[in-house]
Formats: structure tokens, C-alpha cells, sequence
């Protein structure tokens, strides 16, 4: 069932206020009691608790603590699954292991029933959030570009405002696309390079952060000067370091939604008018890996932060689901068998070129293109399959596949739009809670969980 997700600005009462920090304060101790419980009984027993075992421990553990019982039921089981992923990230080599976690480093809850825990009384734009277990009603303002049958919502309090983010079910909206076939490179210098075969285009890269660069250096050097705090020594931080850094929180809020807002443009502009996406398959992780040692660790730290201030992984996530809301494709071109930036685009040849070398120039057959609309040539060729020339092929010539290749769309390899790594695993989901039985007669490991003093 596809789903989207739709943020709201929450706006309470003081009143109200304080019974969202009050929870999130007791959804904080939650986490820290459940991660604290798996960890004693690994150590000390050798015991392994699951998801399951510490979810029928929660009757005995709010017999204890007697104010969860006030909290929604589901909410409290999502608090449990989170540290469940935490821990599948961990075992999955997608995260380090998890940690204790103070009321400043967490964000809120979720509510994983829209009929129980909470309900929306709007129609996509503005309106009032009901919580249930709380008993509020919170004015929120937002305008979602699609609504439907609200499914899960999660509270979320960052930078000193309050958020509702809330899934919908989309099932009945699909968004129209085009009928053209186009190929991707993304980059840098051209945030995108975009081509059909026949026509190119180049969309240069926005640079945000760049552009606001030494406005965030001056507000982070003023803030240095203010006195931070100290845990470990108890000094408080100051009030003119707490202003600061609310400036420096803004500036760069201000960054991530110019970024986030260009994106989902970008991306609508390209769906409207294509079905068929082809990009090469990027690891952004290891792309921006950080050097450890070398005599270029400037210059990376420096392509680091074009890598993200362009948002790669963003930019082709958004096209992605746009393009299959659609019912279009979004093909992932294996980079290091076809190697997009090295291959002729007219004759196949490989040539490996430096970063510094922004013209492809064919030794083999003389074709000569900008190197970032050659490699997204190279995606588009690869999978149609065929190609000849920029051009229409002449009629009864059949298409000259590109040497070594021999790939089209029907056996392209299953790493494009929808299959996950072969090294990641489902971890399961909120729906489990529904699925499966609660294994109410299986005792709980070890002793009941407690939350750990603040």
C-alpha cells in the first residue's frame, strides 16, 4: 500500500506544551530502560531479548511504573521497536551500537494506529491534532499536496518547535507522467545532466550551503566566544551561547529547506515529462567517506561537502518515487561494470579520465561531449539496450549494442529501482504488531525493565 508522509507545524498551548515534553521525557526513559535490559542480559546471563519478549513485559513493567499506564499502548510498542532497529542496524553493519540516549538527542514519539492513539481533524490543509492519551487538541498549520486515510504520526520536537508527521494512505492517487526515456549523470559542477539521446540539458548545481557558508562560519565563531556548556565540569551554558546557537540553528535549517525545496522540484519537472529514468547506481556513503590520512585530505573533505551540499542521495530518492508513483521506471545502471564516465557513449570504447577532465574525447572514434551528458548517454544506451548515434537510426539498420555490454531493460540485473542490497535484511515493521500473535504465554527475560535515573 503506498503511503506519504505529511509534516505539520504544531502549535501549543503552554499548557499543552508541557504535557508533550512530559511524554517525550517518559518515551526517552523508555528507550534507555528497554536498551539498558537488552544489554544487561547479553552481558551478565548471555540472555538475547527480542522485540517480542520486552513487548510482554510492558503489563508487568507499567504494573511498576504506574504512569505509562496513562501513555497510548502503541505508542509504547513503538518506542520498543525503535530500539529493535537500532539493533538490526547494528547486527546489519548500518550503524554503530546503540546508545543511552539524553532528553536533547531524542526527537519524539510514534503513534502506529490512527484510529486509537490519535486523530487529524483536517483535510490536508491546517487543522487541529487530537492525542488521545494526552487529551489535547493542538492547532497545526500545513498544506500536504495529497491527503488521505491518516495511518501512523510521529511527534517531533526539533530546534524548538514542535512537528506532526504524519503518513496517509496514497493509494488512490497516482501522479501523471510523460511518455519520454531520458538519462541521468549527477554531479557536482551540473547538479544534473539530463538527455533523451537527442536533446541535453545541464541544470547547475544550486550550492546553498556554499553561498551561505560564511555567513555560518561568522555566527559559529561568535558562538565559540559565549560560554558553552560542560557537563562533566556542571558549568551551565550561557544565555548569549544558547541565542547563538539558535542563530547558527537557523541558518542552516534555512540551508536544508532551500535544498529540500529545489529538490522536489527538480524531481517534479523531471517526472511530468519522462517515464523511464535511467542514473547511475551512486554509494553516497562511501563517496563521502572521510579520509583518514593523505596528503589530499583537504580537497576530499572539500568534494565532501559539494557531494552533500548537491544532496545525491536526495535528489535521486525523490525522482525515484516520483517516477514510480507514476507507474514509470527508475533504472540504477551497475557503475563499476558499466562505468558511465569512462565509455564512449557512440562506440563503447573505455577510457579512464580524471576529475579534472570535464570534456569527453573519444580516441576510437572521435565523438566529443561534455563528459557528465556522455556518462548520461551511456545510462540511457545501456538500457534500451541499443543505440545508434545521437540520432534517430536509420531505417533497416538495427541499433549497434555497446561492446561488452549486451544488456537491455528485460535482463538489466536486479540492483536497480526496488531491490534492497543483498547484505541488508528486513527487520520488520510496525505491521508485526498486527501479524503475529503476542506471545503472552512466553515469560519475559530477566527482570522487568527500569528506566534508568535522568
Amino acid at each position: 500500500m503506498p503511503t506519504r508522509r505529511v509534516t505539520f507545524r504544531l502549535y501549543p498551548t503552554p499548557t499543552q506544551e508541557q504535557k508533550l515534553r512530559y511524554c517525550r521525557a517518559m518515551h526517552k526513559e523508555l528507550y534507555n530502560s528497554a536498551l539498558a535490559n537488552r544489554k544487561t542480559q547479553y552481558q551478565k546471563f548471555g540472555n538475547k531479548v527480542d522485540y517480542y519478549q520486552q513487548q510482554n513485559s510492558l503489563p508487568a513493567f507499567k504494573e511498576v511504573w504506574t504512569e505509562y499506564k496513562l501513555l497510548n499502548a502503541g505508542s509504547l510498542q513503538a518506542t520498543l521497536k525503535r530500539v529493535d532497529f537500532a539493533y538490526q542496524r547494528f547486527f546489519q553493519r548500518l550503524g554503530k551500537y546503540p546508545r543511552f540516549k539524553s532528553i536533547r538527542h531524542y526527537s519524539g514519539w510514534t503513534y502506529p494506529d490512527g484510529r486509537q492513539g490519535f486523530k487529524a481533524h483536517t483535510t490536508g490543509v491546517n487543522g487541529y491534532l487530537k492525542l488521545v492519551d494526552l487529551d489535547v487538541e493542538i492547532q497545526m498549520r500545513g498544506e500536504a499536496r495529497v491527503w488521505g486515510n491518516p495511518t501512523t504520526c510521529t511527534i517531533v520536537y526539533l530546534h524548538g518547535k514542535w512537528y506532526a508527521s504524519i503518513t496517509v494512505d496514497a493509494s488512490s492517487i497516482k501522479r501523471e507522467l510523460g511518455t519520454g526515456a531520458i538519462g541521468i549523470d549527477i554531479g557536482c559542477k551540473s547538479a544534473l545532466a539530463i538527455t533523451d539521446g537527442e536533446n541535453h540539458q545541464l541544470v547547475e548545481a544550486p550550492k546553498f550551503l556554499r553561498k551561505a557558508e560564511i555567513q555560518i562560519k561568522h555566527t559559529s565563531k561568535s558562538k565559540r566566544r559565549k560560554r558553552s556548556p560542560n557537563r562533566k565540569s556542571k558549568i551551565k551554558a550561557s544565555r548569549r551561547w544558547k541565542k547563538a546557537s539558535d542563530r547558527v540553528s537557523k541558518l542552516t535549517r534555512k540551508v536544508a529547506n532551500q535544498r529540500q525545496n529545489w529538490v522536489h522540484q527538480v524531481a517534479a519537472e523531471i517526472a511530468s515529462g519522462n517515464s523511464l529514468v535511467a542514473t547511475e547506481k551512486l554509494e553516497v556513503k562511501n563517496m563521502t567517506r572521510k579520509v583518514k590520512k593523505g596528503k589530499r585530505k583537504k580537497q576530499k573533505a572539500g568534494l565532501n561537502k559539494s557531494i552533500l551540499d548537491v544532496g545525491f542521495g536526495m535528489l535521486k530518492s525523490a525522482i525515484k518515487y516520483k517516477v514510480e508513483e507514476g507507474g514509470g521506471q527508475f533504472i540504477e545502471v551497475p557503475t563499476k561494470k558499466v562505468k558511465p564516465s569512462q565509455t564512449c557513449p557512440k562506440c563503447g570504447n573505455q577510457h579512464s579520465k580524471t576529475l579534472d577532465e570535464r570534456i569527453h574525447q573519444c580516441y576510437e572514434c572521435g565523438y566529443q561531449q561534455d563528459r557528465d551528458i556522455a556518462s548520461a548517454e551511456v545510462c540511457l544506451y545501456w538500457v534500451k539496450g541499443s543505440h545508434c548515434g545521437l540520432g534517430v537510426p536509420p531505417s533497416g539498420a538495427s541499433g549497434v549494442t555497446l561492446p561488452g555490454f549486451g544488456t537491455n531493460l528485460a535482463d538489466g540485473d536486479g540492483s536497480s529501482s526496488t531491490s534492497l542490497p543483498k547484505t541488508r535484511k528486513s527487520c520488520g515493521g510496525m505491521k508485526q504488531l498486527a501479524q503475529k500473535k503476542r506471545l503472552k504465554s512466553q515469560p519475559a527475560v530477566g527482570d522487568a525493565e527500569t528506566p534508568t535515573s535522568a
